[in-house]
């Protein structure tokens, strides 16, 4: 276990539940316009704040329910500088911001002590450009400076982990990892792949996991998989020693392509049923996967029969 933090350095007899698709169903389900794809500024919307106050209660009595633990995130995937300014937040705003996020994660948390042994709370960090795009420009170098700024502001609100969400560059990962590294924060690193179960950079999975692990001295504590459905990055899962290092999956709701999905502009919630048994038979083959949730188009529902179906699977394996 990290000793500043508790986060689980390799996994145990614990599984963890993260939220599902925070800003679709924000977004689709309620309504609230999120430019540029920030949740945050919503904190300073009172019926805002209540309507993600039940989200995640939500995540949280399903994880009760299912005796799983949580790992909660899901505000602040543009806390970051660029898409601070583009929003209209000073320096100081933007950090205000972040810490405001992780105190909302706490409140809501501090609800279910008692109820969940265990509840982490962390930061999302995410790319610096669109997460859809190739974004070669940026180097290690410059996301080290980048994100070393949220993530130094992760580290001063106390966080249990950050999580690098939806990243397909090794070298914005690299930089990303080094950064958390020098910022003291667990770091999971969390990729994304699109139609041909690659990296949108190129890259297989197991080629980035590598090539981050060998350029950052194996900075992340772990790495996830998610805004993806399983039929786009199943067949990316090869076999190997890399794979021992991934901890689970955060899936989209939908089969579809990411940038048709984006162009919908309504909520695609796929089937959860199929999801969830899609999860269970991952959660059989890698019995070592500990962390699981969902991404785009996810809500309680899906966050449910994953949980059931991971569930069972773990007891099944333990039997």
């Amino acid at each position: 276990m990290n000793t500043d933090t508790g986060f689980p350095s390799e996994p145990g007899s614990e599984t963890f539940l993260t939220e599902g698709g925070i800003e679709t169903e924000l977004m689709y389900k309620w309504g609230f316009e999120l430019p540029h794809f920030a949740a945050f500024p919503l904190l300073e919307v009172p019926k805002a704040v209540d309507v993600m106050r039940d989200i995640y209660r939500r995540c949280l009595d399903v994880a009760a329910a299912q005796g799983l633990s949580a790992m909660l995130t899901g505000l602040d995937y543009r806390a970051s500088p660029d898409w601070g300014a583009l929003l209209g937040y000073s320096p100081q705003g933007l950090a205000d911001a972040n810490h405001q996020a992780i105190e909302f994660l706490r409140d809501v948390a501090a609800e279910y002590e008692g109820d969940i042994e265990t509840t982490l709370v962390g930061g999302i960090v995410g790319p610096r450009g669109d997460a859809y795009q190739l974004n070669r420009d940026i180097t290690a170098a410059e996301a080290e400076d980048y994100h070393s700024v949220q993530l130094s502001t992760l580290r001063q609100a106390g966080v249990d982990y950050a999580c690098a969400m939806t990243f397909n560059n090794i070298e914005e990962a690299v930089g990303v990892a080094r950064a958390a590294a020098g910022a003291g924060v667990p770091l999971v690193m969390s990729l994304t792949v699109d139609g041909t179960s690659r990296l949108k950079s190129g890259p297989s999975l197991a080629e980035a996991v590598a090539a981050i692990d060998e350029q950052t001295d194996a900075a992340p504590v772990c790495y996830l998989l998610n805004c993806s459905h399983p039929v786009e990055f199943e067949p990316g899962l090869e076999t190997g020693d890399w794979i021992r290092r991934m901890r689970g999956f955060r899936p989209n709701a939908s089969k579809m392509e990411k940038i048709a999905l984006c162009q919908l502009g309504h909520l695609e919630e796929g089937d959860p049923e199929e999801l969830g048994r899609l999860m269970g038979g991952l959660a059989q083959r890698y019995p070592h996967m500990d962390i699981w949730g969902g991404c785009c188009g996810t809500g309680h529902v899906h966050l449910e029969e994953i949980a059931r179906n991971v569930r069972q699977a773990r007891e099944s394996a333990q039997a």
